[in-house]
């Protein structure tokens, strides 16, 4: 398995990332290209200490690829944007 830090490049800090974050417990990353869902679940995880419930990857017209990250109940998205800086 890869480096958690180098799965993960930066958190998307959009309005629409906002929202999801407050309405879906989800939060939203620009991940490394050759990366599938498991790998990118493993290091929402391993750095974060939480337990993800869904992964959802698209890639963007600017050819980034993107990760919506569910998180389960019993963790709070708007907990750890707080601890990355976004709210």
């Amino acid at each position: 398995m890869k480096d958690p830090t180098k799965i993960l490049l930066r958190p998307v800090t959009s309005e629409k990332a906002l929202n999801y974050i407050e309405k879906f417990n989800t939060l939203t990353f620009i991940v490394s290209r050759d990366v599938n869902k498991h790998e990118v679940k493993y290091a929402v995880e391993k750095l974060f200490n939480v337990k993800v419930e869904d992964v959802r990857v698209l890639i963007t017209p600017k050819g980034e690829k993107k990760a919506y990250v569910r998180l389960k109940e019993e963790f709070k998205a708007s907990e750890i944007a707080t601890k990355l800086g976004i709210l």
